[in-house]
């Protein structure tokens, strides 16, 4: 369950990792704080390239370290943008594929909270494992 507190500790973590970004093209910087089920919290921001498509959002770093630290399952995700930016659709896709209940927390630079949302609601009819078999 995601109590306040730790909602209130997932966005500040996020705007506290925002500050680190690589953001140099855009000036777009994005800060995530992943919770897994494990109570592990993973951190990531955006990572950009002049080679544009090789640039990475915020919300796969912190999956994909948790995910090569052995996670599976997550609670919540914290995404903090300067002006209460949603994931991109790879992100929301990369989320789905762990789990559709997982809380999406949306907060501005200030850690002002402006949505909740889940996964599903973010990527309604979300292509998953079932697609495939």
């Amino acid at each position: 369950m995601l109590t306040n507190e730790l909602r209130d500790g997932l966005i500040k973590k996020a705007s506290q990792v925002w500050q680190r970004a690589y953001a140099p093209y855009s000036n777009y910087s994005v800060g995530a704080a992943l919770l897994a089920e494990s109570g592990a919290i993973y951190e990531g921001v955006n990572i950009e390239n002049a080679v544009y498509p090789l640039t990475i959002c915020a919300e796969r770093v912190a999956v994909f370290k948790a995910v090569s630290e052995g996670e599976r399952a997550f609670q919540a995700i914290a995404v903090v943008t300067k002006n209460g930016g949603t994931p991109c659709g790879s992100c929301r896709q990369v989320l789905a594929e762990f789990g559709l209940d997982t809380m999406v927390l949306i907060a501005d630079a200030s850690g002002t909270l402006l949505g909740t949302y889940t996964v599903a609601e973010l990527l309604p009819d979300a292509f998953g494992e079932a697609d495939i078999q």
